[in-house]
């Protein structure tokens, strides 16, 4: 298992940092990469999904950005611990028809000593909008 830093305890600057991996990470789109950022037996809620173990993660993310297209994340920090982060965000795609769409919500993260989350759990709304209201670009 390889170091993932910044490490806890956090600060508010550390856990900033944190989540701009995150954020970056994401938007990459890359399974293997955002993958790693995880234990291998994460737990995860993802809206009324339950995921265990990151083999799990790597599929549902592989799915999940098979079907939103162009996706595009904004994470923003709300509040820290010394393992724990807490983050709302939206992130914008479009399905398969074309229709756009803006999800928002939160996310609780719970960290090992080696700064890779090992909790996510994420509460998720989804909105539907016209193209021309879009505002992560």
């Amino acid at each position: 298992m390889t170091a993932r830093p910044p490490l806890p305890p956090f600060t508010e600057a550390t856990a900033k940092q944190k989540i701009q991996a995150a954020e970056d990470a994401w938007n990459s789109k890359d399974v293997e990469r955002v993958a790693l950022a995880y234990t291998e037996d994460s737990e995860w809620r993802n809206r009324n999904q339950f995921i265990s173990g990151r083999e799990a993660i790597k599929s549902f993310l592989t799915n999940k950005w098979a079907t939103e297209h162009e996706y595009r994340l904004k994470k923003f920090y709300w509040a820290h611990t010394d393992d724990r982060i807490a983050v709302r965000f939206e992130y914008e795609w479009h399905d398969d028809s074309g229709q756009w769409h803006r999800s928002y919500g939160n996310e609780n993260w719970e960290f090992d000593a080696e700064g890779l989350m090992k909790k996510r759990f994420a509460s998720i709304n989804d909105m539907p909008i016209a193209e021309s209201e879009r505002r992560l670009k």
